[in-house]
Protein backbone atom coordinates (compact mmCIF):
# COMPACT_ATOMS: atom_id res chain seq x y z
CA UNK A 1 0.00 0.00 0.00
CA UNK A 2 1.08 3.52 -0.89
CA UNK A 3 0.13 6.79 1.25
CA UNK A 4 1.56 9.85 0.49
CA UNK A 5 0.45 13.43 -0.70
CA UNK A 6 0.18 13.93 -4.55
CA UNK A 7 1.27 17.34 -5.81
CA UNK A 8 1.16 17.52 -9.61
CA UNK A 9 0.57 20.13 -12.18
CA UNK A 10 -1.91 19.70 -15.43
CA UNK A 11 -1.20 21.37 -18.99
CA UNK A 12 -2.53 21.20 -21.94
CA UNK A 13 0.30 20.75 -24.91
CA UNK A 14 0.89 22.81 -27.91
CA UNK A 15 2.90 19.83 -29.79
CA UNK A 16 3.73 16.28 -28.94
CA UNK A 17 7.68 15.98 -28.28
CA UNK A 18 9.96 14.44 -30.70
CA UNK A 19 10.47 10.92 -31.00
CA UNK A 20 7.27 10.12 -28.48
CA UNK A 21 8.12 6.50 -29.48
CA UNK A 22 11.55 6.55 -27.69
CA UNK A 23 9.51 6.80 -23.83
CA UNK A 24 7.98 4.55 -21.74
CA UNK A 25 4.92 4.15 -22.53
CA UNK A 26 2.02 2.65 -20.74
CA UNK A 27 -1.46 1.50 -21.34
CA UNK A 28 -4.08 2.61 -18.91
CA UNK A 29 -7.69 2.02 -18.45
CA UNK A 30 -9.92 3.03 -15.52
CA UNK A 31 -13.16 3.55 -13.83
CA UNK A 32 -14.99 5.81 -11.18
CA UNK A 33 -16.58 3.98 -8.15
CA UNK A 34 -17.07 7.72 -6.51
CA UNK A 35 -15.87 10.91 -8.10
CA UNK A 36 -16.47 12.40 -4.34
CA UNK A 37 -14.06 11.16 -3.17
CA UNK A 38 -12.30 9.82 -5.81
CA UNK A 39 -12.04 5.44 -5.29
CA UNK A 40 -10.72 4.42 -8.93
CA UNK A 41 -9.63 1.33 -10.03
CA UNK A 42 -7.31 1.16 -12.69
CA UNK A 43 -4.96 -1.38 -15.01
CA UNK A 44 -2.10 -0.04 -16.35
CA UNK A 45 -0.25 -2.65 -18.59
CA UNK A 46 -0.61 -5.71 -16.51
CA UNK A 47 -0.84 -4.06 -13.24
CA UNK A 48 -4.06 -3.56 -11.07
CA UNK A 49 -4.41 -0.83 -8.42
CA UNK A 50 -7.40 0.68 -6.00
CA UNK A 51 -6.91 3.93 -5.29
CA UNK A 52 -8.58 6.28 -3.46
CA UNK A 53 -7.77 10.58 -3.49
CA UNK A 54 -9.18 13.26 -1.65
CA UNK A 55 -10.90 16.08 -2.52
CA UNK A 56 -7.95 19.11 -3.56
CA UNK A 57 -6.79 20.31 -6.72
CA UNK A 58 -2.99 20.33 -6.79
CA UNK A 59 -2.30 18.28 -3.79
CA UNK A 60 -3.86 15.46 -2.20
CA UNK A 61 -3.55 12.52 -0.48
CA UNK A 62 -3.56 9.50 -2.38
CA UNK A 63 -3.76 6.12 -0.75
CA UNK A 64 -3.27 3.02 -3.38
CA UNK A 65 -3.53 -0.07 -2.99
CA UNK A 66 -2.92 -3.59 -5.33
CA UNK A 67 -5.65 -5.65 -6.73
CA UNK A 68 -5.85 -9.01 -8.43
CA UNK A 69 -6.98 -8.90 -11.94
CA UNK A 70 -10.22 -10.33 -11.16
CA UNK A 71 -11.07 -8.08 -8.08
CA UNK A 72 -10.37 -5.39 -10.96
CA UNK A 73 -12.57 -6.79 -13.33
CA UNK A 74 -15.56 -7.33 -10.81
CA UNK A 75 -15.26 -3.81 -9.44
CA UNK A 76 -15.01 -1.85 -13.06
CA UNK A 77 -18.25 -3.59 -13.57
CA UNK A 78 -19.79 -1.49 -10.73
CA UNK A 79 -17.93 1.96 -11.92
CA UNK A 80 -20.15 4.81 -12.96
CA UNK A 81 -20.05 7.20 -16.01
CA UNK A 82 -17.29 6.29 -18.94
CA UNK A 83 -13.99 4.31 -18.70
CA UNK A 84 -10.97 6.20 -19.33
CA UNK A 85 -8.36 4.93 -21.66
CA UNK A 86 -5.36 6.37 -22.29
CA UNK A 87 -1.22 5.94 -23.32
CA UNK A 88 0.50 7.41 -20.64
CA UNK A 89 4.36 8.12 -21.81
CA UNK A 90 6.91 9.42 -19.29
CA UNK A 91 9.35 11.58 -20.29
CA UNK A 92 12.24 13.10 -18.68
CA UNK A 93 11.92 17.06 -19.03
CA UNK A 94 15.93 17.61 -18.53
CA UNK A 95 15.60 19.30 -14.94
CA UNK A 96 14.94 15.82 -13.23
CA UNK A 97 11.10 15.91 -13.33
CA UNK A 98 9.51 12.99 -15.50
CA UNK A 99 6.46 14.23 -17.44
CA UNK A 100 3.42 12.13 -17.59
CA UNK A 101 1.89 12.86 -21.15
CA UNK A 102 -1.76 11.19 -21.67
CA UNK A 103 -3.25 10.39 -24.97
CA UNK A 104 -6.63 9.77 -24.53
CA UNK A 105 -8.26 7.55 -26.47
CA UNK A 106 -11.98 5.69 -27.48
CA UNK A 107 -14.53 8.19 -25.73
CA UNK A 108 -11.87 11.02 -24.87
CA UNK A 109 -10.17 10.28 -28.11
CA UNK A 110 -8.33 13.30 -29.20
CA UNK A 111 -7.53 15.17 -25.48
CA UNK A 112 -4.01 15.50 -24.55
CA UNK A 113 -2.78 16.47 -20.82
CA UNK A 114 1.04 16.74 -19.64
CA UNK A 115 1.49 16.20 -16.10
CA UNK A 116 4.13 16.90 -13.55
CA UNK A 117 4.44 15.52 -10.31
CA UNK A 118 6.49 17.38 -7.29
CA UNK A 119 7.86 16.62 -3.50
CA UNK A 120 6.94 19.92 -2.67
CA UNK A 121 4.54 22.62 -3.19
CA UNK A 122 7.73 25.10 -3.40
CA UNK A 123 8.76 22.60 -5.78
CA UNK A 124 5.59 23.04 -8.13
CA UNK A 125 5.29 26.72 -7.74
CA UNK A 126 8.39 26.97 -9.11
CA UNK A 127 8.18 24.92 -12.24
CA UNK A 128 8.95 26.28 -15.59
CA UNK A 129 7.74 23.72 -17.80
CA UNK A 130 8.94 23.24 -21.07
CA UNK A 131 8.01 25.29 -24.43
CA UNK A 132 5.60 22.27 -25.66
CA UNK A 133 3.57 22.76 -23.15
CA UNK A 134 0.13 24.75 -23.42
CA UNK A 135 -2.27 26.33 -21.12
CA UNK A 136 -1.73 25.11 -17.27
CA UNK A 137 -5.15 23.39 -16.20
CA UNK A 138 -4.00 22.27 -12.92
CA UNK A 139 -7.06 24.33 -10.60
CA UNK A 140 -9.63 23.80 -13.18
CA UNK A 141 -11.41 20.79 -12.18
CA UNK A 142 -12.74 19.77 -15.47
CA UNK A 143 -9.92 18.41 -16.47
CA UNK A 144 -9.60 16.05 -13.53
CA UNK A 145 -10.00 12.22 -14.69
CA UNK A 146 -12.78 11.28 -12.66
CA UNK A 147 -14.69 14.65 -13.68
CA UNK A 148 -14.02 13.56 -17.61
CA UNK A 149 -15.71 9.84 -16.97
CA UNK A 150 -18.97 11.45 -15.81
CA UNK A 151 -19.36 13.74 -18.43
CA UNK A 152 -22.74 12.91 -20.65
CA UNK A 153 -22.22 12.19 -24.54
CA UNK A 154 -23.46 15.75 -25.18
CA UNK A 155 -21.16 17.57 -23.07
CA UNK A 156 -18.60 15.95 -23.71
CA UNK A 157 -18.59 16.04 -27.56
CA UNK A 158 -18.62 20.09 -26.63
CA UNK A 159 -15.53 19.72 -24.10
CA UNK A 160 -13.60 17.66 -27.09
CA UNK A 161 -14.06 20.38 -29.61
CA UNK A 162 -13.09 22.97 -27.34
CA UNK A 163 -9.72 20.81 -25.91
CA UNK A 164 -9.09 18.50 -28.04
CA UNK A 165 -5.24 18.83 -29.82
CA UNK A 166 -4.45 20.37 -33.05
CA UNK A 167 -1.38 19.15 -34.79
CA UNK A 168 0.27 22.51 -35.23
Amino acid sequence: MSDNMEIEKKYLVKSLPDNLADYECKTIEQGYLSITPVVRVRKQNDEYILTYKSGGLMIRKEVELPLDKDSYKHLLKKTDGCIISKKRYVIPDGTGQNIELDIFTKSLEGLIIAEVEFTSESEALSYNPPSWFDVEVTDNPAFQNSTLSSLTDEVRVSFLKKYVYQKH
